[in-house]
């Protein structure tokens, strides 16, 4: 098909998986890709997308750690008052 890539030439272009090619695309992060039926066809000369910056669950952010060491070198929980 003429003006589309392949998600195994965009995963090459891109130097990432297929797999990540194709999750990019599921997620609707390229304009004007297209869908046939188990296949994707990317527009041709598509950038990488830029990756969506998300705290994932289950992470500490910086500031947490700060206060969890600072607790531990004052003894904890432990320490008297």
């Amino acid at each position: 098909m003429n003006g589309y890539i392949s998600v195994k030439k965009a995963a090459a272009l891109w130097d990432i998986t297929e797999r990540q090619v194709q999750r990019i695309c599921e997620s609707g992060r390229i304009p004007g890709v297209l869908r046939f039926g188990n296949s994707w066809a990317i527009p041709n000369g598509t950038a990488k997308p830029t990756r969506t910056a998300k705290s994932k669950p289950g992470r500490k952010k910086e500031s947490d750690s700060k206060s969890e060491s600072e607790a531990y070198d004052k003894g904890g929980i432990w320490d008297e008052k």
